[in-house]
């Protein structure tokens, strides 16, 4: 089906819609969207579930989806304000379809939707938001047609619940007194850190002193933006961190489903090594439930080689995955994986309906620092033995062509191969450094994006500039 709305064009992501409000994202186009959601997961008769951020603009476009759900025959449970995690938690726990309205660590201008089937199933366009886009299309040019029977309106605080069920799955209880910093960016963790982390949902308290940094709900982003993977963007939490002599710093992007952290020197530590401190737990707990079961845990490409070294160490097989949330999730109810663990802090558990949630990373590392009694910093310096460059991002005309001079330039002295981009990895003789590295086309944006990591820093910067030259070239 041709599609002929360009808004629709423009909002439907890969994995998700985001948009300009009031430009691409309207309540007219929102309502079409939650018609063409219920009817492609067939919810009709059945829950669906509303959640929203704290932008100005997510109450009103949470009411419109709802209107549009209804018409189409859907009850509607409204959570209110909520993190995407606990949205994912709303979909598992009640096994319900749920629309996410955020525009996660985008500015204000922006608002969008995080779409879920049942059991927090993620939606990209290969699995179902494609057709959500079609039908809306339909709605937006005909009108959204009532069934016969209009759904239901009701709201449900599922706060607390939520709460309890992170709780369960790891216990704070027992571990020795920290001093944590965490900056919310005036984000939903302003919501959910004082519930998991504090008393604010009627918890016993945790041996946990919280110092918070902009938890008030704010979708202007008076501070900063929620954006933590910009290094700008945790200056004042890494700041915050030394002035309080504080154990370690957390840092949640706007809707709160990413956490970042900083160690006791207001230093950051890689989410390839937060990865690796969780997978061992996890795997230790798969290990005691089931110790013959074979355990997998997920890494996409561009993670540390320490992840999958770590994995391989506890005694279970690393999976490895292309980059994408959803994709991610798709591997993980494929594997049966007890983790997943991506560059981008965003980190999935089986135990958590395979879904992403932060705040469980979270208390995996508090838990794992609480346990013993060395600083942060040196727990952390055993998963990141590795120079990395980050995330290096270029202007590309014609992509085809920079990864034609790649491949002339590094096909002596590398193998390839293109899960997702071009990941390039050097036949190197025993005695010499190791290196690697991914470039990826972006899918919205002319961008090629590097990674490279290597043995030691000399060598990583080495064939960071070399690569950046061809790029660019």
């Amino acid at each position: 089906m041709s599609i002929t709305d360009p808004r629709l064009q423009s909002v439907v992501k890969t994995y998700d819609i985001r948009g300009l409000v009031g430009k691409d994202l309207t309540e007219e186009v929102v309502e079409a969207i939650a018609a063409g959601f219920v009817d492609e997961v067939q919810a009709a008769g059945t829950d669906v579930i509303v959640g929203h951020d704290m932008r100005d603009s997510s109450p009103a476009f949470a009411a419109a989806f709802a209107r549009g759900a209804q018409t189409r025959g859907a009850d509607v449970v409204s959570i209110g304000l909520c993190s995407t995690d606990e949205s994912y938690f709303a979909s598992g726990y009640l096994q319900a379809p749920a629309a996410m309205f955020t525009a996660s660590h985008n500015p204000a201008t922006y608002n969008g939707i995080k779409l879920s089937r049942a059991g927090a199933q993620g939606l990209s366009m290969d699995t179902g938001l494609g057709a959500v886009r079609d039908r809306a299309a339909e709605y937006l040019r005909d009108g959204i047609p009532a069934v016969e029977r209009p759904g239901t309106f009701r709201e449900e605080d599922v706060l607390e619940r939520y709460v309890a069920y992170l709780r369960s799955l790891v216990d704070l209880s027992g571990i020795r007194p920290i001093t944590v910093v965490v900056d919310a960016g005036n984000g939903m963790g302003g919501l959910t850190v004082p519930a998991v982390l504090g008393e604010a949902a009627g918890l016993p308290a945790l041996p946990i002193t919280v110092i918070p940094l902009y938890f008030e709900l704010d979708g202007t982003f008076p501070n900063h933006e929620a954006n933590p993977l910009e290094p700008k963007n945790i200056v004042d939490l890494q700041r915050a961190v030394v002035e309080h002599g504080a154990d370690l710093g957390l840092a949640f992007d706007g809707d709160a489903d990413r956490c970042f952290v900083v160690d006791e020197r207001g230093s950051a530590v890689t989410p390839s090594a937060v990865a690796a401190i969780v997978a061992v737990r996890e795997i230790a707990r798969a290990r005691a439930e089931d110790p013959d079961a074979e355990i997998t845990v997920i890494h996409n490409l561009i993670t540390s080689n320490i992840v999958p070294e770590t994995i391989e160490a506890a005694g279970a097989v690393p999976l490895r995955t292309r980059v994408g949330h959803t994709l991610i999730k798709d591997a993980m109810r494929r594997s049966g994986a007890v983790f997943g663990g991506e560059h981008s802090a965003h980190y999935y558990f089986r135990d958590f309906w395979s879904a992403d949630n932060g705040m469980l990373a979270a208390m995996h590392l508090l838990a794992e620092f609480g346990a013993q009694d060395r600083p942060l910093s040196e727990l952390s310096a055993r998963y990141t033995p590795y120079a990395m460059s980050g995330e290096i991002n270029s202007t590309v005309d014609d992509v085809p062509a920079a990864f034609t001079r790649i491949v002339e330039a590094f096909t002596p002295r590398a193998d390839f191969d293109e899960l997702d981009g071009l990941t390039v990895t050097g036949r190197v003789a025993q005695d010499e450094p190791f290196w690697w590295f991914s470039v990826r086309p972006s899918n919205t944006e002319p961008l090629l994006r590097l990674n490279v990591e290597a043995a030691d820093q000399a060598t990583m910067a080495r064939i960071r500039d070399e690569v950046l030259a061809l790029i660019r070239g």
